[in-house]
């Protein structure tokens, strides 16, 4: 193989070979990591899951940034708490708490936690909720998590289109997400659940004849 640097790529008898970097896709978006964990999803994300997951009583998010899953409950009329542990201006804001320190039971627990402790923060509202847990999770980390074997796993929702999930920096900057490579899905526990859980899908759009799951 010889080199030819002066036009950012190498040449291999005779063809060209380009650097990885001329590789990246046009769509794809590469953002500062957010040091707080916090990552914004889509406002259907939300909005899908109380559309088919019933819920009785409080709903808390622990981490409820800018407050889109609260958005989402509130318009179908559930009761609800907002806390973060850093007050990012959200309307309905209930105040700052660190969530890991929270001894007080509610009937539902809802969020997108933190990803860098996500188990902590699923195993700590397991503890707390009386009801259901429903949190958003990254796909890639499912088949290590062994320990989901052991809580009450009820329903697990698969995310279609995949949706894109910026840093907090990025809404709040105006940008226009899109592009996202990491697959994302809700996880759903309910108390008193036994067995393996169910497999669903979210749709963004839904026909009036056609649910998502009959049309994957």
């Amino acid at each position: 193989m010889t080199g030819n640097a002066s036009q950012g790529g190498r040449s291999f008898r005779g063809r060209r070979v380009f650097a990885p970097s001329d590789h990246r896709p046009l769509a794809a978006h590469i953002w500062i990591k957010e040091p707080g964990g916090f990552y914004v999803e889509p406002q259907w994300v939300d909005e899908r899951l109380f559309d088919v997951e019933p819920f009785v009583g409080t709903i808390m998010d622990p981490a409820c940034g800018t407050g889109r899953i609260i958005d989402a409950a509130r318009a179908i009329g559930y009761q609800t708490i907002a806390t973060d542990i850093v007050d990012r201006g959200y309307e309905h804001f209930d105040g700052i708490a660190d969530f890991l320190c929270r001894d007080r039971r509610i009937a539902n627990i809802v969020c997108n936690p933190p990803y860098f402790i996500s188990r902590e923060f699923a195993l700590h509202a397991l503890r707390l909720a009386r009801r259901k847990v429903a949190m958003i999770w990254l796909m890639r980390r499912l088949n290590a998590a062994r320990w989901l074997q052991s809580t009450p796993l009820a329903h697990v929702y698969l995310l279609t289109p995949r949706p894109s999930m910026p840093p907090g920096h990025v809404i709040a900057a105006g940008e226009k997400p899109g592009g996202g490579s990491q697959e994302f899905v809700w996880l759903v526990w309910e108390r008193g659940h036994i067995g393996p859980p169910e497999l669903h899908w979210l749709c963004r759009e839904l026909r009036e004849d056609e649910s998502c799951e009959s049309s994957a």
